[in-house]
């Protein structure tokens, strides 16, 4: 396959093979008449995904995380003659993916530490998994919900007994995969103009000038698209992560404005 371009600059020897592996799955699926899977995928690794699009038209590709509006997720490539079956309906989709919905707890919650992302994440890296096997970690008081690849959660629930000083229980998640929802926290406000540094800086309560870098920087995507200049305009229902900030929903702009000409707009910032 030919180099791919990626924002004026050749991919990386990683970026480019992993590129290859899309393909192959691809082929696989094409050829085999079967739907394969990639492992969960980064927001980089989506976006190369995004930008390889137009070499995998010969087959239907979606996406999950597990739950609606996940950071990481996985492509499952489908080939035609099973995506018009009415188990590869859109409304299953994230039935059909390989994952599952871990909840870690205490043991004893009287205890426990304050645990982070990083607490979580650590621990699991210590028992040799790899990245990709993983998604995201949500943290809802002292519980975490991790979702993983199929294959993985019987291992998890029996070898995760510690994060940090605490001892925890690893399961499988009460609620189920598909009725798990996120906390969300509305946001509103006014902004000069619906360009994305304004969205960010009512998001993240920072001024533009100091959030500017980070798009300039490559660490914004938009529903999994890096997004490199401030004055993209996001349209209603897009997903917006920010490395190391978090992410949020943008839900709209009102048709009235301000005596001062400025916008009222709504976000869903996942908390």
């Amino acid at each position: 396959y030919p180099p791919l371009k990626r924002n004026s600059e050749l991919m990386t020897r990683e970026e480019e093979l992993f590129r290859h592996r899309l393909l192959d799955l691809a082929d696989t699926a094409w050829k085999r008449n079967i739907v394969t899977f990639t492992d969960f995928l980064n927001l980089n690794e989506q976006n190369i995904y995004h930008d390889t699009q137009p070499e995998l038209s010969f087959l239907e590709s979606r996406m999950s995380g597990g739950y609606e509006c996940a950071e990481r997720q996985m492509v499952a490539f489908i080939p035609d003659a099973l995506s018009y079956e009415e188990n590869f309906s859109p409304e299953a989709t994230d039935r059909l993916f390989p994952i599952r919905c871990l909840v870690i707890r205490p043991q004893n919650p009287r205890f426990a530490e304050t645990l982070s992302h990083r607490d979580y994440l650590g621990s699991l890296m210590n028992l040799g998994i790899d990245r990709g096997k993983l998604g995201d970690i949500v943290i809802q008081n002292q519980e975490a919900f991790l979702f993983c690849e199929e294959k993985m959660a019987e291992y998890l629930t029996g070898k995760l007994t510690r994060v940090r000083h605490t001892a925890v229980v690893c399961e499988e998640s009460e609620q189920g995969i598909r009725n798990w929802k996120p906390k969300l926290e509305e946001i509103s406000g006014t902004v000069a103009s619906v360009r994305l540094d304004a969205l960010l800086s009512l998001a993240f309560r920072a001024s533009r000038s100091s959030l500017s870098g980070l798009i300039e920087g490559g660490k914004v995507f938009v529903n999994g698209r890096l997004v490199t200049g401030n004055g993209f305009h996001p349209r209603e229902g897009d997903i917006v992560s920010v490395r190391g900030y978090g992410r949020f929903r943008y839900c709209g702009v009102s048709a009235n404005t301000t005596k001062k000409g400025r916008y009222y707009v709504k976000l869903e910032k996942y908390v």
